[in-house]
């Protein structure tokens, strides 16, 4: 069985590379967010502190002290297959993978040993995700209750800034998130849209889901399927509308080649499927709160009956 995408509220989290000045950073960022994170692990720094927390010279070092669900990579791209193969082969079962451009059969034999012990990658090229309340992870700004907040919508993104935009307009529109995915931005990512959307609408409290993608690949196009048999209802955004083929827009994934992955292409699929696909991150979130303020009234109205 495939290890859950979102964290539980106890689960402890270990940061490889802690040491890094950009990871320090975003251990200390982590905290103040309410982050569980416990240990950090770097070859040869065994024995030092970061942000008052032990570091280990591996990973392995680490889960014989603590109970480890969740490592976050602080990794160069080159050096990602190697510690995330380390952490699951210790035994941590959830992994966020940041680092861009990792080479593709790096990532197929990260998926391989994923598969083989059942645990969950989520990246690369991802900013992470949050659980807003209990968990930040990776290089987003869980802890400004002004991007993120409590509330009953679920949110996946390929890109962390247009992601985090989009929950920064939830919240000023008076809603919050159950959590948000940000699935990455590479052609090859260990976790889908597909089976964030899936996952984020059984969470409880989600009453809502807003999908954030752009061109190139064809995740939003599978998503399209999910999107038809989910309850709750589906908005989403599709940044990149303008891109020329043949020219990759951001994101090493952001590229339309073959005819395939095109802006068109993603909106006409996620709108035959039934989800609302907004011209701008603000509408997506206006769209979103008027979709709830009518089922609330609906519902109300059948109590009343």
């Amino acid at each position: 069985m495939t290890t859950s995408i979102v964290p539980a509220s106890d689960d402890d989290v270990l940061i490889q590379g802690i040491t890094g000045r950009q990871a320090s950073f975003w251990t200390g960022m982590m905290l103040r967010a309410g982050t569980p994170v416990v240990a950090g692990a770097s070859p040869g720094r065994g024995g030092r502190q970061v942000e008052g927390l032990p570091v280990y010279d591996t990973v392995g070092d680490a889960v014989a002290h603590h109970q480890v669900g969740t490592s976050v990579l602080f990794t160069p791209s080159s050096a990602t297959r190697d510690a995330a193969v380390e952490a699951m082969e210790a035994g941590v079962r959830r992994l966020v993978l940041l680092a861009e451009f990792v080479p593709r059969h790096d990532v197929l034999s990260i998926m391989e040993v994923a598969r083989r012990t059942g645990s969950r990658v989520v990246g690369p090229n991802t900013a992470g995700m949050v659980v807003p309340g209990t968990h930040s992870l990776g290089i987003m700004p869980g802890f400004s209750n002004e991007v993120f907040r409590t509330g009953p919508v679920g949110v996946v993104s390929r890109s962390g800034s247009l992601g985090t935009l989009i929950c920064l307009e939830l919240v000023s529109a008076g809603l919050g998130q159950s959590a948000f995915v940000g699935v990455g931005g590479d052609p090859i990512v260990g976790t889908t849209t597909r089976e964030a959307i899936e996952e984020l609408a059984d969470l409880p409290g989600t009453r809502a889901i807003v999908i954030v993608g752009e061109v190139g690949g064809v995740m939003e196009e599978d998503a399209a399927e999910a999107v038809s048999k989910l309850d709750v209802p589906v908005v989403a955004f599709i940044a990149g509308r303008s891109a020329p083929p043949g020219r990759r827009m951001g994101h090493a994934g952001a590229i339309v080649t073959g005819g395939r992955g095109t802006a068109e292409g993603k909106v006409a699929a996620l709108s035959d499927a039934g989800a609302v696909v907004a011209n701008t991150p603000r509408i997506a979130a206006i769209t979103v709160a008027g979709a709830l303020a009518t089922d609330d009234r609906m519902n109300s109205s059948a109590r009343s009956a």
